[in-house]
């Protein structure tokens, strides 16, 4: 994967017509955190070429990481297809990362709590916190892989936990909205991310052909397509996040195989 170029950073799309248009990238500022998002590799699943997929992404990280830096990167669900076997497999598969990493489990992550956490350290919601920031991860299925909204006793206590924080930023692989064709309706969640002030955006994955974004009430809610499975968005990458040093930030989606910048966002301070 080739070096951005500042000219093709500039061709960017703004995420939605009703956000206003996205305000030009400051030249070479230095950002305080950078992070990225990717989800859905479906490691394992029958008749793609899933080991390709993710040497592609590790690559692609890597570069990033090489070129313009990356603190850290979150795998949002769906890591492994169905099969709780391949969930070693899929660590193994991903092992080449250069930075740290934190993993979201999807609907097709049958695997049991005891698993996951042996494999991962963590439960399957977690939270940690990286500079002034706060990063809540949500469960948003079970072994028999259906579509649940996340546990709202345990991110109400998070949300409490992290009140002081200049900004949240939540990881859920399915959409708490019935915004697409497979997301699940939760009111009360969307509620509590609305009525926390410092809740900066909710990232999604799950749904392999969205990769724009929602809002609702001042919240975004992302999409990042997908880095593998076999259907979705007709490119493969991952969504991009950079925080600057005087909080304000922007998001965008980034195509890994053609390089444009797409649905960028920025957020306020």
């Amino acid at each position: 994967m080739k070096q951005i170029s500042r000219r093709n950073l500039l061709k960017f799309v703004p995420v939605l017509p009703f956000l206003g248009a996205a305000t030009q990238i400051p030249s070479e500022s230095k950002h305080k955190l950078r992070f990225i998002v990717a989800s859905d590799g479906h490691y394992g699943q029958p008749n793609t070429p899933y080991e390709k997929f993710h040497q592609n992404l590790v690559d692609w990280v890597n570069q990033e990481k090489a070129s313009k830096g990356v603190d850290f990167m979150v795998i949002n669900g769906d890591l492994i297809h169905d099969k709780p076997a391949l969930l070693p497999e899929f660590k193994n598969a991903i092992k080449g990362l250069q930075m740290p990493y934190y993993v979201s489990r999807g609907n097709h992550d049958r695997v049991t709590h005891e698993l996951w956490k042996s494999t991962w350290g963590y439960d399957t919601n977690h939270s940690f916190t990286v500079s002034d920031y706060a990063f809540i991860v949500l469960d948003t299925s079970n072994e028999e892989g259906k579509y649940l909204c996340p546990d709202n006793v345990f991110l109400k206590q998070e949300l409490q936990k992290y009140a002081d924080k200049k900004g949240i930023f939540v990881f859920m692989h399915i959409t708490p909205a019935k915004w697409t064709d497979n997301g699940v309706d939760c009111p009360e969640t969307r509620e509590l991310f609305a009525t926390t002030p410092n809740v900066k955006a909710i990232f999604h994955g799950h749904d392999h052909n969205e990769d724009e974004a929602r809002t609702e009430r001042g919240r975004p809610y992302f999409f990042d397509g997908h880095f593998g499975g076999s259907w979705g968005t007709t490119y493969r990458g991952y969504r991009v996040v950079e925080i600057n040093e005087d909080g304000s930030w922007r998001s965008y989606q980034y195509n890994a195989s053609g390089e444009p910048v797409i649905n960028a966002f920025n957020g306020k301070a």
